[in-house]
């Protein structure tokens, strides 16, 4: 499977730029996300991809064959692309079978070799008993099966898939997820997704491009993205993170606004008397059990326990810190009034407070006064 080339992608309506000189190379046979909120430009991107819009300017490529480039244009006909939409877009009047036969049609493929072809597909998706039944005979997961089989039936160069487990519960949605990732890996092929799930992009992806209002802010592996996120934007989207606002004191040392307390980073993060905002995501804050001393080297911090949830695996506390509300994640139960906290510098990631937040992000983070 060939690798594709996006290269200063950018696309307007009318006024309005959704994609500004979007960059980025997926290697063959690699599973890379395209993940952001709704509106952020990742559909679009997947969509010039697949010819369904024309980009304002840059180029796209796929192995040898150029597919937008100053002057050239291939139409969605000639690129030889799968897609699976949201909706899974299946004929409701046509067997899980007709569906299939649809692109091989269109491609002028023989009968018989059609027969075959649809064989093969179903197989790959477990799904050859159900060859004649239709779309609504269908659960909402065999339906998506025949959705990713119709779109791998005449041998793609690339699967692009738009949000395609999204109509699905809670449960079946990560078996879905799971035979997803198997099917991709067995067969090989250059796969691009898109989602605003984040945990769907960690689990699935390879390789993961986090967009924001058009932008593409940070690529890199799950690992990478959640780990050690470049923006504060892409921290306070992957996941879930506590902001707390400061003034660098020294090289590793950060006076916090809601308690007036130094608290230790990494050094190098910023210069000092630079605002930065530290983020700290629940589960790297530790609840200190009361018959255990603080170890030396972390940050120790008071707080009010002001509700806890339970959640199944975890317990969830909303903490009162100063004049602010966090969120810790934790295995132990009842804990109320005054706890202690302790914070690894190592897991302290330190913003300028220029590298403002996006509006939509506000809702996925911790910042309460």
């Amino acid at each position: 499977m060939p690798e594709v080339k996006v290269s200063r992608l950018s696309k307007r309506f009318g006024g309005n730029a959704v994609l500004h000189d979007i960059t980025f190379t997926i290697a063959d046979g690699e599973f890379f996300t395209l993940l952001g909120p709704s509106g952020c430009g990742k559909s679009t991107t997947l969509a010039c991809i697949a010819g369904l819009e024309r980009p304002t300017s840059g180029s796209i490529a796929v192995g040898p064959a150029t597919f937008v480039d100053s002057g050239t244009f291939v139409p969605p006909e000639g690129r030889n692309l799968g897609m699976v939409f949201q909706s899974y877009a299946l004929w409701p009047h046509m067997t899980v079978a007709q569906n299939l036969a649809m692109p091989l049609k269109i491609r002028k493929v023989e009968r018989r070799r059609q027969d075959e072809l649809i064989a093969e597909a179903l197989g790959k998706v477990g799904l050859a008993e159900l060859k004649d039944r239709y779309p609504h005979q269908l659960s909402g997961g065999q339906q998506q099966r025949v959705a990713l089989a119709r779109a791998l039936v005449y041998s793609p160069s690339v699967l692009l898939l738009d949000e395609p487990l999204s109509n699905l519960d809670a449960q079946l949605r990560e078996q879905a997820r799971a035979w997803l990732k198997r099917l991709q890996a067995e067969l090989g092929i250059t796969t691009v997704y898109v989602t605003h799930d984040q945990e769907e992009a960690l689990a699935l992806s390879d390789r993961i491009a986090v967009m924001s209002e058009g932008d593409m802010v940070q690529i890199g592996t799950p690992k990478e993205i959640y780990e050690t996120p470049a923006t504060a934007r892409v921290a306070a989207f992957v996941g879930r993170c506590n902001f707390l606002t400061g003034t660098m004191t020294g090289q590793a040392e950060v006076r916090l606004d809601c308690t007036g307390q130094t608290w230790a980073v990494l050094p190098g993060t910023a210069d000092i008397g630079r605002r930065v905002s530290v983020a700290i995501r629940p589960e790297r804050l530790e609840i200190l059990s009361a018959d255990r001393a603080a170890p030396s080297g972390v940050n120790v911090l008071t707080a009010q326990v002001l509700t806890s949830s339970y959640i199944g695996s975890r317990y969830e506390y909303d903490l009162r810190l100063g004049d602010h509300v966090i969120q810790v994640e934790s295995g132990r139960a009842g804990l109320a009034g005054e706890v202690t906290l302790l914070a690894d510098p190592a897991a302290c990631l330190v913003y300028p407070t220029t590298d403002v937040l996006p509006k939509d992000a506000e809702a996925l983070i911790t910042v309460s006064h």
